[in-house]
């Protein structure tokens, strides 16, 4: 028995979908690629933005007639698409779907095959007797292959900012037990993974939901000491969230990496008023500041929304020239897009043209692609630490503490999967660098051409 997961959006979704494989695992089902072979179809589907709703409708109507030549097979619709109310009017609309899953809640599944055939309830009570131990299993094709995982600690959202439907979509708040996350990534590193990142839609808020219950500080304290666990990360923050005692304790412990995904989404504060962000960028600033000043090294990300409804131009160059002020390692930019039931879309007029939207967002990757080029070139001729991921065309491929993508090349034979490496860097750009291992013959240190053209090393 094969099963195939589609998954579309966010890390969460892709932490889901990971938790989906895991139940279908212990239920005796097996991963494939080939969803025409496989006999349960999942797709775990992202809303974000119009064009991943359409992309996850277009491949549900591919699979009508697969369906009508193998009625057995069993196709379940996930995530945002279906939201926490269940499948609703879209039972309607794609009659053949078998069942509608909530986001994160691979139960309605489970319960379909399991009511489905007797005779695998007693097949999935002896699997999770012999998986006792493994809270959450990897695919066969995963498992010690695997390096880097996402957990999901907390889900939902409280907040309502004006443009975004996740709160709708996911639901309110709700916190994992400290013991049931610790469970699950202690599994994960028995099966190979050597770094974990922590997700919420607002991380920081972990525990808010429980009376007097714990915090993330607490919650990263309680997972470090995992044996075989080098590295934590967490994501997403919001500003009004980061409380000193969080960057001292990403300052303090040696496991959590220097690495902050924090979101602006727009440099002005009008803007930021009709997204209901509830800070002023005189707040995120300081806040940077105070990162900077508690963490040494550290990388931050941001998101960055252009043409949200009002923007004008003078409040784009606002985004702009904070963007060149606060010199960020990362910036995820997107294009408005207005998303039904959201207060954006119900009050607010999309007025900013599509081709403006498409001109502020290539300005800000074009500034961007210059800070980056800029802050690399600082580690030319440092040795950094990364942990090693996987091979790619030939070359190891990690990442930094800072999440900065490093290549080398080394024909000894060691399989450095899984490893934490010193690696000499010898070419950045504003994508990857290359570096070498100690030891090895090292290149002339020189900031190639490409760096300053904006391409990524080779291989990238």
């Amino acid at each position: 028995m094969k099963y195939h997961i589609w998954t579309a959006g966010c890390q969460m979704n892709v932490a889901d979908s990971q938790r989906v494989g895991s139940e279908l695992e212990k239920l005796g089902y097996r991963h494939t690629d080939n969803y025409r072979s496989a006999d349960v179809i999942v797709l775990n589907t992202c809303v974000v933005r119009q064009s991943a709703e359409d992309k996850a409708a277009g491949f549900l109507w591919s699979l009508k007639p697969i369906k009508q030549a193998r009625p057995d097979k069993v196709i379940a619709l996930m995530g945002c698409m279906v939201g926490v109310r269940g499948g609703g009017k879209l039972a309607q609309v794609f009659p053949h779907v078998d069942v509608f899953m909530p986001p994160s809640e691979p139960g309605p599944l489970i319960d379909y095959l399991l009511a489905r055939d007797s005779e695998q309830a007693a097949l999935h009570y002896r699997h999770r007797l012999q998986d006792e131990e493994l809270a959450l299993v990897l695919p066969r094709h995963q498992q010690n292959r695997l390096v880097s995982a996402h957990v999901p600690v907390i889900y939902g959202c409280n907040h309502v900012c004006t443009y975004c439907v996740i709160p709708s979509r996911r639901g309110r708040e709700r916190s994992r037990p400290v013991g049931e996350i610790a469970a699950e990534v202690r599994s994960l590193v028995a099966q190979g993974v050597r770094e974990v990142t922590l997700l919420g839609q607002i991380v920081d808020r972990y525990g808010y939901d429980i009376p007097d219950g714990p915090r993330l500080p607490d919650l990263l304290r309680a997972i470090h000491d995992i044996d075989g666990l080098y590295r934590i990360r967490f994501l997403t923050s919001h500003p009004n969230y980061m409380s000193d005692e969080l960057l001292d304790t990403v300052a303090e412990l040696p496991k959590v990496c220097e690495h902050i995904e924090v979101p602006n989404q727009a440099g002005d504060d009008e803007v930021l008023r009709r997204m209901k962000r509830e800070y002023t960028m005189a707040d995120y600033t300081a806040l940077i500041e105070r990162i900077r000043a508690r963490i040494p090294d550290v990388a931050i990300a941001t998101d960055i929304i252009v043409g949200f409804p009002g923007e004008t131009e003078a409040q784009f160059q606002r985004t702009l020239d904070t963007l060149a002020q606060l010199k960020l390692d990362v910036c995820h930019v997107a294009m408005y897009s207005p998303r039904p039931g959201t207060v954006s879309a119900k009050m607010m007029p999309d007025d900013v043209p599509p081709e403006e939207k498409k001109r502020r967002l290539d300005a800000v990757n074009q500034l961007q692609e210059q800070i980056v080029a800029e802050i690399n070139a600082r580690l030319l001729g440092r040795t950094v630490e990364i942990l090693v991921e996987e091979k790619h065309r030939g070359r190891w491929k990690g990442r930094t503490r800072t999440n900065k993508l490093v290549f080398f090349e080394d024909e000894s034979g060691t399989d450095w999967r899984g490893k934490l490496v010193n690696v000499e860097i010898t070419w950045t750009g504003p994508w990857s660098m290359r570096g070498v291992l100690p030891g090895q013959q090292t290149p002339s240190l020189r900031l190639e051409p490409a760096v300053i053209a904006g391409i990524g090393a080779p291989g990238d």
